[in-house]
């Protein structure tokens, strides 16, 4: 499914990067319509190694560096992901300008988060919070072929895309629950709703010089939010 994936969010890709920033957190690709974002892998990681052409990403076609995604290169991977997110969450995208938790009912019975987010304690308080290195609270991957079956309401950090969970993850994912994809690096792209998907709630920069350097120093997701817009797109 993950190739499938891939392939479909590759289609109809044009234009050529315009400017390529591999940051210490966040990976960043700005096309002619749109800029992605996309979590930097940490170094240690399986997998991590040296691109094996830098200097020549910015300036080739996107649809090439989209391509990247089946590289066995994982920095090369992100960056495929990064020209992916270029292409579709566009500069004059439509949506509802909230952040995708803060679409998950507060009252729901059973809510489920796949990965850390900021302030979760206060925004969804009895969440379960399954991480792959959980902290004292939180549950480890393996917890959630228990958890998701049962889940109403499911949020799911769109770092799964690039790490390639996100399929294994949605076979556990209940038909009845609302699930929702959240993050700066989710694909804008309604191909993701015939998965099972009912939202997909992601970052569309608009300060594209500010981002660009902001990922080049180091920045988190904080200092992101200034240089853009919260983009939150319904099935």
């Amino acid at each position: 499914m993950e190739k499938r994936l891939d392939s479909a969010l590759q289609n109809s890709i044009t234009g050529h990067a315009k400017c390529v920033v591999i940051g210490l957190n966040w990976t960043y690709v700005e096309g002619p319509v749109g800029a992605g974002i996309v979590h930097t892998p940490a170094r240690g990681t399986e997998g991590c190694r040296s691109l094996p052409e830098p200097g020549n990403y910015q300036g080739r076609a996107l649809a090439d560096i989209a391509r990247l995604t089946a590289s066995k290169n994982i920095f090369e991977r992100v960056l495929g992901f990064a020209a992916i997110n270029a292409n579709h969450n566009r500069f004059d995208l439509k949506g509802a300008s909230v952040n995708g938790l803060d679409i998950i009912h507060p009252r729901s019975e059973h809510p489920v988060i796949i990965g850390r987010f900021p302030r979760l304690d206060k925004r969804l308080p009895g969440a379960a919070v399954i991480e792959r290195n959980p902290y004292p609270g939180e549950y480890p991957m393996e917890a959630a072929a228990d958890l998701l079956p049962a889940a109403d309401f499911i949020a799911i950090t769109a770092s799964t895309v690039s790490n390639g969970t996100l399929s294994k993850i949605l076979t556990l994912t209940p038909k009845t629950a609302f699930t929702v994809l959240v993050g700066p690096s989710a694909p804008l792209s309604p191909v993701l709703f015939d998965l099972g998907i009912d939202a997909l709630s992601g970052l569309v920069p608009h300060d594209l010089n500010a981002t660009a350097q902001c990922i080049a120093e180091g920045g988190t997701v904080s200092a992101l939010k200034a240089f853009g817009r919260y983009v939150t797109i319904f099935r």
